[in-house]
């Protein structure tokens, strides 16, 4: 679903070259859920702008459902992001003159649904996310939880492959980002691939894996305790 090899991404100025990424390792298979940890400032952002689509690399390989996506011009990069993708932010996005219906219309609207089309697209999402009674409604009127479940329906009304979630719960008080958690996981659970970055350990260790980012280089925390378990077994 997402495979990286030896990805890195140099910020270069007239100075200074600034290495986010290097020798970068990882696959996230279809359906998984893994949250991404690291300090600020490790390259988590980075690679989640560069898993989306939303950012180039500098060097190595990246394969998003089958596609090589090294080399394509930004109309190509733009169609497979939204075939492929829904991004979830810490800030929710939403648009405050817009009532939910017409917000999470919005992005069907550029992929060029027609009115039915996008109207059963976004019921249906609403109804996953618990906010069918609600479509009139203007985010001033939910609370946090509620706004990010928006967020959400927005992502899910364009039916993506892998689910890109930065901070998801990052604004919502602790009830409010275990409701969100439990929401995540059910997508989760009827297929949805989510990639996920938290600073929550508790919410991180609700993941399948959890992989740490450091100073640019990325270690599979779940492997290493996989490996951990195995060596003491083995020695026992």
């Amino acid at each position: 679903m997402i495979k990286m090899q030896q990805l890195s991404k140099v910020y270069r100025t007239h100075l200074i070259e600034t290495h986010a990424l290097r020798g970068f390792d990882i696959t996230v298979k279809e359906g998984e859920f893994v949250a991404v940890t690291g300090p600020s400032g490790s390259g988590k952002t980075t690679f989640l702008n560069i898993a989306g689509l939303l950012e180039e690399f500098t060097g190595g390989e990246f394969w998003l459902d089958g596609v090589s996506v090294k080399g394509l011009d930004d109309n190509a990069r733009s169609k497979l992001r939204n075939e492929k993708l829904g991004f979830i932010f810490q800030g929710f996005n939403l648009i405050p003159d817009l009532n939910l219906f017409d917000n999470v219309d919005v992005p069907l609207r550029y992929r060029g649904f027609n009115a039915a089309e996008r109207k059963r697209r976004i019921e249906e999402a609403l109804g996953r996310v618990g906010l069918s009674s609600r479509l009139k409604h203007y985010p001033a009127e939910l609370s946090g939880g509620q706004q990010q479940r928006v967020a959400i329906a927005r992502a899910l009304a364009g039916s993506p492959k892998v689910l890109l979630a930065d901070e998801p719960t990052g604004n919502l008080d602790s009830q409010m980002a275990r409701g969100v958690m439990e929401l995540l996981e059910d997508i989760n659970a009827q297929g949805t691939t989510i990639l996920m970055v938290t600073h929550d350990p508790e919410l991180a260790a609700r993941a399948q894996r959890n992989v740490h980012i450091m100073d640019g280089t990325v270690t599979d925390l779940t492997q290493e305790t996989q490996h951990a378990i195995r060596h003491v077994a083995e020695t026992a």
